[in-house]
Formats: C-alpha cells, structure tokens, sequence
C-alpha cells in the first residue's frame, strides 16, 4: 500500500511541514524538494504520511485546521499550496478541499 504525500510550498514550507506531522495520530517524514520553483524566497517540501491513528474524520479536521492557520498567516508562517496525493494517486488542493473530501483521500 503506498503512502500518502503532501506537496507543501511557501516561504515557510518546513517549520509547516514539521506542525503537519507533529498533528496527534499523524507519523510520518519529510524531504525538501530539489524543483522547488526557483522564487529565493520559495521552499517546497514533500511529506509522506505513513501512518493514522485515530478516525479519519478528526485527522482530516486537524489537517484542515492546520492548514487555515498557515494560509492565514496567523502565526507570522506563511505557506503558497498543498496538494495531497491519495494512495490511489487521487490529488486535491487543500486550497477549498471540505473536510469530507480530505477524509476520503486519507481513507482511500
């Protein structure tokens, strides 16, 4: 079974990386990616999630969260897009991505 992966892009692509796999009931890993887009200000990281515990349902309502507070800028950080791509290779941006369609990818 192949894992999950998530494409996470902007300035502050690690320290978001890094809050996404610290989310309870998430384990996984990361790299930064080598064709980040070539902006100096521009990182990009790819995470793969091995790993859920718990219902699908609150980890897609944690990563849903997460991603409104980077997005907003809440906190200084500052993410572009995520892409999440599905074991069964589905992608979607988490951009206007429901709760129930993050789940769907999760369970997938």
């Amino acid at each position: 079974m192949a894992d999950i992966r998530l494409a996470i892009e902007g300035e502050d692509a690690i320290a978001a990386t890094e809050a996404l796999l610290a989310i309870p009931g998430i384990s996984g890993n990361y790299e930064v990616s080598a064709e980040a887009p070539k902006k100096e200000t521009v990182v990009a990281t790819v995470a793969t999630i091995i790993g859920i515990v718990g219902g699908t349902i609150a980890i897609a309502e944690q990563i849903r969260k997460w991603y409104q507070e980077y997005k907003a800028n809440q906190s200084g950080k500052r993410i572009e897009k995520v892409l999440i791509v599905g074991r069964n290779g589905r992608r979607i941006l988490l951009e206007d991505a429901t709760i129930e369609e993050i789940s769907q990818i999760l369970e997938e």
